[in-house]
């Protein structure tokens, strides 16, 4: 049946480039049948990569990810090794290329399974479970020799005293309180829930299991680490625990601060695994965050991301270097202000490559290692986005994942000398439903922004484009508000997609945005409605200057988190835009910063400038509005002045910005009688991730724009 499917997909692609047919826009039916491309792994041997691909099932409401490999020099196509009903992720080679792990719920529960590897046809054999945790297991690796794989799971501190890993104590209370009719939790601390959960009775600990399954024990127990979290939680970032070359040793990321919920001083601990009672060591010192802990193949270092300033989530992530012999540390790249965002150590231990923002685009970089001075920064790629780095045993291909803004991301090849813009496509899944769809390219500009800076975007034309016509516009705005548009695929807020039904698709990177140095980030510190504001209305002054297609009198704004935020700015101080979008936007900061669950971020963006301490609204309470940042830059206390139509949506289980945030803009804007919907969803958090949820947003985001740029329904 696999056979079929594929040869019919090559046929219809065949047809229509044999016909000369058009192509088409995109729908959002094609942006869920994307396999979802990520986390390649290259083989001990240097010929095979396992990578992950998703599938979307619109039907079922369900995303299913299976392992495919596919050979590093390109000569066949990738194919699935897996094929469980539940799927399975995380897949990991043994060291001596004899075995992969990977994760799988197809039991009921997700636990670690083993399975031997065919290095001749780049398939896996019957796999075995290796775990029943009753607490399941997550982000498994191997030890390098092969013997422990360390995991994750969320446990009772109490039932992992003095390193046991007892299951039968976290199962007994977990069936406790499943069956118990009181469902009310006791909080004496700050963090009591996280981005989409409760925290609840149970903290995250790294466990090991021996490779014959016999051997388990917590590495983190409450003796070393009270009941903090270990690894530290970790949106989207490096794995937070790492094994020495000689297994003797690992290193994890942990935030040991009294109040968590308020700080961002995450350290690197080394634990002695020789010793069952070993007390762990805190090797870094910065007051900000450290993480991604990755020992350097020959052991001499332990390398890692550091930020210097305590409380500020956006700091510039330095590559930092600690000498294990000196326990010394040092900074790895010399004169680099941008950050870097991932890093892996070269074979010998002689350079680190590392992916880092830049101007709309996410490159490789290299520097060597020579353990007397810091290092340069060298081009190795660009011209995509290019995550998940890994290397072959030769030191000479680098594998990794790599997207555009008209191309979902795919696995790719690229010769280590550099530097290039050359890759080679290793995984074409795709390519037979990609070659169908127009996707416009995206293009750069520059403009001088608030105080004469430099600030870029960038446009995307409407497929089927006519420079005779004029169009209507999205304006998109992102979120962070240290974040970035680039030439990077979506699946949430995707370009091409907004732009498919008709639109030119606007978008700016104000002041906050990655990519531009730490000073243009910290732009955004306590001002939130100034510079980026000024920002943004003066890059759509641009483009309405330079771009004659482009229908002034039919332009909307779009943003989400921190887009949201200044969605709700514009809303209340601008009356240009036909209609406006406000997902997950903070509309009180006042009300914001007590609902919120990290709260250095509202802390540190809510600042006074001249302010060493907190920012907290009690504290500005004699204070001015204008000197006040929480009133300051408060939507809400602007609201009188909204008169746009506006679509609200927020989603119950946002715990960065809790959905009241969203009720009282829909209640405002209900009672001022400016034109208004909310859209609300129960079941999803700070993102849209259910297929159907998905599929609803879209239509009513979409519905809303038409609504309002292609009649007369509303006038200025």
């Amino acid at each position: 049946m696999r056979s079929l499917v594929l040869f019919s997909a090559i046929t219809v692609s065949a047809v229509v480039a044999a016909s000369g047919q058009a192509k088409r826009p995109m729908t959002f039916e094609d942006l869920q049948q994307i396999k979802r491309v990520t986390d390649p792994q290259v083989s001990p041997s240097g010929k095979w990569v396992m990578f992950s691909a998703t599938s979307v099932d619109l039907a079922t409401n369900k995303k299913t990810m299976h392992l495919y490999t596919v050979p590093v020099d390109g000569s066949a196509k990738e194919k699935a090794i897996t094929a469980g009903k539940d799927g399975e992720t995380g897949g990991r080679f043994s060291p001596d290329g004899k075995q992969v792990l990977f994760l799988s719920s197809n039991e009921g529960s997700q636990q670690i399974y083993l399975a031997p590897w065919d290095e001749q046809q780049g398939i896996v054999g019957p796999s075995q479970k290796l775990t029943s945790i009753s607490t399941e297991a997550d982000g498994a690796i191997w030890s390098p020799k092969g013997d422990w794989i360390a995991f994750v799971s969320d446990v009772y501190p109490e039932c992992a005293r003095e390193g046991a890993a007892d299951d039968a104590c976290n199962k007994a209370k977990d069936d406790a309180a499943a069956k118990s009719p009181v469902k009310a939790q006791i909080w004496d601390g700050l963090l009591y829930r996280h981005w989409d959960h409760y925290q609840g009775s149970k903290r995250s600990h790294i466990l090991l299991v021996s490779v014959d399954g016999k051997q388990m024990r917590d590495v983190t127990p409450i003796r070393d680490i009270k009941d903090h979290i270990a690894p530290t939680f970790s949106l989207a970032g490096p794995v937070g625990y790492a094994f020495s070359p000689d297994e003797k040793e690992l290193a994890y990321v942990v935030n040991m601060d009294e109040v968590p919920a308020a700080s961002t001083n995450n350290d690197i601990y080394t634990v002695d695994l020789t010793s069952p009672n070993a007390t762990p060591v805190k090797v870094t010192t910065s007051p900000g965050s450290d993480d991604g802990p990755a020992y350097s193949p020959d052991g001499k270092y332990l390398a890692f991301r550091s930020q210097a300033r305590a409380g500020y989530e956006s700091d510039r992530f330095r590559l930092m270097l600690y000498d294990r012999e000196k326990k010394t540390a040092k900074e790895a790249v010399r004169r680099f202000d941008n950050w870097v965002d991932e890093f892996t150590w070269s074979p010998d231990s002689k350079q680190i490559y590392f992916a880092s923002g830049s101007e709309g685009q996410e490159p490789v970089l290299a520097v060597e290692i020579d353990g007397q001075s810091t290092g340069e920064a060298k081009d190795i790629v660009h011209g995509a986005e290019f995550s998940s780095l890994a290397l072959t045993a030769d030191g000479k291909t680098l594998i990794a994942a790599a997207m555009k803004v008209d191309r979902p991301a795919r696995i790719v090849s690229v010769a280590t000398a550099g530097p290039s813009d050359h890759y080679a496509e290793l995984s074409k899944g795709n390519d037979d439903l990609i070659h169908q769809l127009e996707l416009p390219a995206m293009e750069s500009f520059k403009f001088p922004g608030a105080g004469g800076t430099s600030v870029q975007g960038f446009i995307i034309r409407p497929p089927n484009f006519d420079p005779q016509k004029k169009y209507p516009l999205k304006f998109l705005i992102h979120g962070g508000p240290q974040g970035a548009w680039g030439d990077a695929w979506s699946y949430r807020w995707n370009p091409e997609l907004f732009a498919a039904n008709g639109y030119v698709v606007i978008m700016i990177n104000p002041r906050g945005s990655t990519g531009y140095g730490q000073a243009f980030i910290d732009g955004v510190n306590g001002d939130w409605g100034g510079k980026p504001y000024l920002d943004l209305m003066k890059g759509l002054d641009y483009a309405e200057a330079h771009y004659p297609f482009i229908d002034k009198e039919r332009e909307c704004a779009l943003g989400a988190s921190y887009g949201g935020f200044m969605a709700n700015w514009i809303l209340t101080h601008s009356n240009r835009f036909k209609c406006i979008v406000t997902h997950d936007g903070m509309y009180n900061p006042q009300s914001a910063y007590g609902s919120t669950e990290e709260m250095w971020f509202n802390e540190w963006e809510f600042r006074r400038v001249s302010d060493k301490e907190p920012g907290q609204p009690w504290r500005y309470a004699s204070l001015s509005a204008a000197q006040d940042p929480f009133r300051k830059w408060s939507p809400m206390l602007n609201i009188k002045n909204a008169k746009t139509p506006t679509l609200v949506i927020h989603s119950q289980r946002d715990y960065r910005l809790d959905v009241s945030e969203g009720f009282q803009l829909f209640t405002a804007l209900q009672r001022l009688k400016v034109p208004s919907k909310m859209l609300y969803f129960p079941d999803e958090g700070h993102w849209v991730l259910k297929p159907q949820n998905s599929r609803l947003w879209y239509q009513t985001v979409n519905d809303w724009c038409d609504r309002w740029t292609h009649s007369n329904a509303y006038a200025k």
